[in-house]
């Protein structure tokens, strides 16, 4: 793999990830309701579902890939326009008053936070349609290069790693970086015009890209 590109896509990941967004809300939430250890196990349960994500998306996309050469221009262009979309509903939200901060949750099991946090990642149809748009923009083609589903793996894994260390903070310390991030809408519409910008640069960069 292109040591450049993994680095950008580090950096891209770790941007997307400090976003408030409906994850870290949730996260938030729980910990607030239930502690410390209710907020990383809510934040572990999202990974866990990015987790089945990356491997769907290694297994299914690189078949694609392999039998027809020509869907990665296809996917790359809907990536393209979906990424668009992605960046004018970030900007538009970041010019948005802030909302209303999420009503306290009751107490429940870690084992069942876990597994809500499970669910409520798979269910969200935009965890896939981001995985087809943003990975494969970070593939190395080329003699020497690692094969894609072994790229996509491994993408996905240091997605997980970023996501979870963001997530595990947020969960953590929830009652102070809440306050601090998610209270303040200045603050808000900083990161999410941050956010607007990554997904704007992705879908100039897929729309060029001629690879």
């Amino acid at each position: 793999m292109d040591p450049a590109l993994v680095i950008a896509f580090g950096v891209a990941v770790f941007l997307l990830s400090v976003a408030p967004g409906p994850d870290m809300l949730f996260i938030v939430a729980n910990a607030a309701a239930g502690g410390r250890r209710a907020g990383l196990v809510s934040a572990v349960g999202m990974s866990t579902g990015l987790a089945v994500h990356t491997v769907a998306a290694a297994l299914g996309l690189s078949a694609l890939i392999a039998a027809v050469p020509e869907a990665l221009t296809v996917i790359r262009g809907a990536g393209a326009v979906f990424l668009v979309y992605l960046a004018v509903s970030a900007w538009r939200e970041g010019r948005a008053p802030a909302p209303a901060e999420a009503a306290p949750q009751p107490k429940r099991s870690l084992r069942r936070l876990y597994v809500m946090a499970t669910l409520t990642n798979l269910a969200n149809p935009k965890v896939v349609l981001f995985y087809l748009a943003f990975l494969p923009q970070f593939l190395s083609h080329g003699t020497g290069s690692w094969p894609v589903p072994v790229q996509l793996l491994a993408l996905g894994a240091l997605f997980i790693v970023i996501g979870l260390s963001v997530d595990g903070t947020v969960g953590v310390a929830a009652g102070t970086l809440a306050e601090k991030v998610l209270g303040r809408p200045a603050v808000r519409r900083r990161m999410q015009r941050a956010s607007a910008l990554v997904f704007g640069g992705l879908a100039v960069r897929l729309a060029l890209d001629t690879r």
